[in-house]
């Protein structure tokens, strides 16, 4: 069994910075390949950043240079740093595993960037 709890949201001026967290439950965390997602309102869960159990890390073009997900195994831990946030941002944020589990959904961290 494995829960995943977002933290670390907030309302944030676009050009500033916020560090999402996620920390999971269970004792497979550390072969999981991860994922932040986010859901903007309207608009399709959209996956932006992912990281292997290996530590090998992708992006989204639209977060690439801005975005950096890490992970801590013994906390049992993925990170999420967003600097030099835009509007566009705006959104609930997930984790996840790559690819994303229904059942490991969580409520999420809502992000929001004011212009």
């Amino acid at each position: 069994q494995v829960q995943l709890v977002e933290s670390g949201g907030g309302l944030v001026q676009a050009g500033g910075s916020l560090r999402l967290s996620c920390a999971a439950s269970g004792s497979l965390f550390s072969i999981f390949d991860m994922g932040w997602y986010r859901q903007a309102p309207e608009k399709q869960r959209e996956l932006v950043a992912t990281i292997t159990s290996g530590g090998n890390t992708n992006y989204a073009d639209s977060v690439k240079g801005r975005f950096t997900i890490s992970r801590d195994n013994a906390k049992k831990t993925v990170y999420l740093q967003m600097n030099n946030l835009k509007p566009e941002d705006t959104a609930v944020y997930y984790c996840n595993k790559v690819p994303g589990v229904t059942r490991y959904w969580g409520q999420g961290t809502q992000v929001t960037v004011s212009s």
